[in-house]
């Protein structure tokens, strides 16, 4: 008899984690978060350090002195330097930052492209990358789990061709990181919507209707009880998501939902520093601007991001 609490409790921990089934997928897109520290240039510069550099960098900093640390900021500046006429423009600043904190996605392409350029011509064809991806099951019929890989097939070539912006069929790193992860790139988010809205529209009309914006997330598996999250969802569609009242999600709305405008938080950093360190005020800064300021972008301290800069003279 001693089991039965046991019993009891194990039944209705498996009652609450099969109501919101484990393999729910967030489909809204967020950009990480430029630190977790907090914005206080008064009490520190750890903020600007992170932002700067990324996350993961600065915390490989080595203990440096501040000549070695100017020197390989100096280094840093000329990659920031796009356009090599002596200035880092705001603009220039903000895509630094932005590149610095999606590292993860470039190291990712990076360890995909060694995979897909097949004859080392530094392109990815799309025959070479459906080949390497599909080549083994594409004289195979589908599974009888009904998983078309055909059709993924399809859906991956439409996607490639719209990475590949002068249309040769055949990607460059800038396209193959586009191809890879559409959602960070302004030309393919279309795309990412065009596919979302085929994953969750199980009607085919070219909506989402709330039965199937709750379904692509929740699954009652018998239970007649929806869970409050659930009821939750509900609300936001009929209230936020629904902007026109039509009972169903078009594709603007899907847009706003999954690709929301959030603040920019890389531009309104690559401000900051530029304000901070332009002494002139015009409007930029020169690589002496930047290395007289350097405890604001590095501080005492430098890390081995200029070795990594060099794989990724690509971008």
């Amino acid at each position: 008899m001693e089991l039965w609490p046991l019993l009891f409790c194990v039944t209705l921990c498996v009652v609450h984690i099969s109501s919101k089934p484990m393999e729910k997928k967030d489909r809204v897109h967020h950009d990480a978060p430029l630190s977790d520290k907090e914005h206080d240039d008064e009490e520190n510069f750890d903020y600007d350090h992170e932002a700067f550099l990324g996350q993961e960098e600065a915390k490989t900093f080595d203990q440096l002195t501040p000549e070695e640390s100017k020197e390989r900021l100096g280094i840093i500046v000329n990659k920031i330097d796009e356009d090599h006429d002596g200035y880092v423009t705001a603009e220039e600043l903000k895509k630094w930052i932005k590149h610095a904190q999606k590292r993860w996605i470039y190291e990712d392409v990076d360890r995909q492209w060694q995979t897909h350029d097949l004859n080392a011509d530094t392109y990815v064809s799309w025959e070479e990358y459906k080949n390497a991806t599909y080549g083994y099951i594409l004289d195979e019929s589908d599974p009888e789990d009904g998983f078309n890989y055909r059709q993924m097939m399809a859906r991956d070539e439409r996607r490639f061709k719209m990475a590949d912006k002068d249309g040769d069929l055949q990607a460059n790193k800038e396209e193959f990181t586009a191809f890879l992860h559409p959602e960070e790139y302004d030309y393919m988010k279309d795309i990412v919507v065009l596919e979302t809205m085929e994953d969750i529209d199980k009607n085919g009309d070219g909506f989402i209707d709330l039965e199937e914006y709750i379904g692509d997330m929740y699954s009652q598996d018998g239970d007649a009880t929806e869970p409050e999250w659930v009821r939750t969802e509900r609300e936001q569609f009929t209230e936020f998501r629904d902007k026109n009242k039509d009972g169903r999600m078009d594709k603007e709305e899907t847009k706003d939902w999954i690709l929301p405008s959030d603040y920019d938080h890389a531009e309104a950093e690559a401000k900051h520093l530029l304000f901070e360190s332009d002494t002139d005020k015009d409007g930029q800064l020169t690589k002496q601007e930047i290395v007289d300021k350097y405890d604001l972008f590095v501080g005492s301290q430098a890390t081995d991001f200029g070795e990594a800069l060099v794989r990724h003279d690509e971008f």
